[in-house]
């Protein structure tokens, strides 16, 4: 690659580990299995080295971007997790969570501006806790990990993002967290104008990227956009403007790679179509919405209920279907000891299997 080139300021330097792992709160309330799942795709698929240490705790991005908590609290809590990986030896810190990564970057560019704060915080820790800390060489979003490998993983996949009946490929749409994105550009593979670290996924697994007018815009979860409950109807307003963007193009899948994102795509859909009758496809089923590593395991030929497809209210059986993945529908309602754990009651107007 030529550096000089227009294209190459938006590419990113991806290591290879070992990593410092550190899990999403907000994915392990909504989709733990998909939690659960990528450190699988990660150690056993691609043998990476990641480490996991009990006493990582929430980097308070949600308290934060909510007013509840100042910076100053937040700069401490991220450098005790950075301590954390000093003690250990770990250069790379490697995040899940899309909050939590615009956390990590926003409060090292902080330290890189304002010097000062980085002594303050260094001496709040120690006040604190006497732990001491390094700089991470690197912080890496999870689904940077699966961009960079994304033709490894292709090579092992069971199945592929075609149309079982048709032989051709299925329509990805993809949704892109503006924290990964947008706050800090340079931070993420094709930066905010050309985010490329999902729709790059598409191809090589063998669909068809398609790109929409709102393709850029906000899923609408804005923290207090949701947490105060007179506010939502910002929230779904804004999932709606991508809904109705996306119609035209029959998608059958859309691919997230935040967690808060994921959600509100696929609850603002049922909430939709009970609010006014309306989904987005043909037949009343809704777009299947996978994040990342969810869509990597299914293509893998992980079982669907063990990474946790049955927690989403877009139903993804349609997207299954499409593809002939198999599937036991008497596991969907299982919980973990195999026991049937009730099924959800049936929304008036999307389609849930």
């Amino acid at each position: 690659m030529i550096e000089n080139s227009q294209w190459y300021k938006y590419q990113k330097a991806i290591p290879d580990g070992p990593f410092f792992y550190v899990r999403s709160c907000i994915r392990q309330t909504f989709n733990i299995g998909a939690e659960n799942i990528l450190p699988r795709i990660l150690t056993e698929n691609l043998g990476l080295k990641i480490y996991e240490d009990q006493r990582h705790t929430c980097c308070s991005g949600i308290a934060y971007h909510s007013d509840l908590v100042p910076i100053e609290t937040s700069m401490t809590i991220i450098a005790r997790q950075f301590s954390l990986m000093t003690e250990l030896g770990y250069d790379y810190l490697l995040v899940s969570c899309v909050t939590s990564f615009g956390m990590y970057n926003e409060v090292l560019d902080i330290w890189h501006h304002f010097p000062e704060k980085l002594q303050e915080t260094r001496d709040n820790l120690f006040k604190a806790t006497g732990r001491t800390f390094e700089i991470p060489k690197s912080i890496i979003h999870t689904s940077d990990i699966i961009y960079k490998y994304r033709n490894e993983l292709a090579e092992q996949m069971k199945y592929r993002l075609i149309n079982n009946e048709t032989g051709q490929p299925l329509n990805v749409a993809d949704h892109v967290g503006c924290h990964y994105a947008k706050i800090f550009p340079t931070k993420g593979v094709g930066g905010a104008e050309f985010p490329q670290v999902l729709s790059g996924l598409a191809e090589p697994w063998g669909g068809r990227w398609i790109d929409y007018t709102e393709r850029r815009h906000c899923c609408g979860f804005g923290f207090r956009h949701y947490l105060l409950q007179e506010n939502r109807g910002y929230s779904i307003t804004h999932s709606k403007i991508k809904f109705e963007s996306l119609k035209p193009h029959n998608a059958d899948l859309i691919i997230t790679n935040c967690p808060g994102c994921n959600m509100f795509l696929d609850r603002w859909q049922y909430t939709i179509a009970e609010m006014e009758g309306r989904t987005y496809d043909k037949f009343g089923k809704g777009i299947p919405v996978l994040s990342y590593e969810e869509l990597a395991a299914l293509l893998l030929g992980y079982d669907p209920w063990d990474i946790g497809l049955q927690t989403h209210q877009v139903q993804v059986e349609s997207l299954m279907d499409k593809i002939g993945i198999p599937y036991n529908t008497s596991k969907k309602y299982l919980g973990n000891n195999g026991a049937y754990i009730g099924k959800p009651e049936q929304p008036e107007n999307l389609v849930v299997r």
